[in-house]
């Protein structure tokens, strides 16, 4: 069994496979190699805008859609007119 009801947040974290301190320390290391010290302020700030962006165009959507939900409950329903009784009888096989 994968899941256990007595794992803890550590345990399922293990099972993932997250990187631990060491294999952050070392990326962090690799970065500053193929970059440069220079760069990562810049890196850093774009990365910045883009997350900021990102949560602008979800919270945008959020509002979209809480917008619509509440345009389609505050409608009245709306309903059809009774059917106009022809006056050929209420019969709907045909006569003969």
């Amino acid at each position: 069994m994968l899941f256990n009801a007595n794992m803890t947040h550590t345990a399922i974290v293990g099972v993932f496979g997250l990187p631990g301190h060491w294999e952050l320390i070392i990326l962090v290391l690799a970065i500053l190699l193929l970059f440069g010290g220079k760069k990562l302020p810049e890196l850093a700030r774009g990365l910045g805008r883009g997350l900021r962006f990102f949560k602008e165009e979800v919270k945008g959507i959020k509002q979209d859609f809480e917008e619509d939900d509440d345009a389609n409950h505050s409608k009245p329903e709306q309903t059809l007119p009774p059917k106009a009784d022809s006056g050929e009888g209420s019969n709907d096989q045909p006569s003969s």
